[in-house]
């Protein structure tokens, strides 16, 4: 398991979460049930979504969109080499 994004909320978790799925991509969001506990842990970097090994190529094609806000040509996702 790699950590593919870190988010600042749960919403931006699974926007990235969606946006790896929509591609292909297994994700997955680890963090979500520590935020009832805000008040005792850092406010964030917590909240991460983490991909199997073998699909970091074609995550972070996916995410720039999130992380640069640069559209992702689709072409450039179909060339990447699929693990699965």
């Amino acid at each position: 398991m790699q950590v593919a994004y870190l988010a600042n909320n749960i919403i931006d978790a699974h926007l990235a979460k969606h946006l790896l799925e929509d591609a292909g991509v297994p994700a997955f969001v680890f963090g979500e049930s520590l935020l009832g506990g805000v008040g005792e842990l850092p406010a964030s970097g917590f909240i991460r979504v983490c991909i199997p090994d073998g699909y970091e190529q074609q995550a972070e094609a996916c995410l720039r969109v999130l992380v640069e806000s640069e559209p992702v040509d689709p072409d450039e996702l179909e060339a990447l080499p699929n693990p699965a």
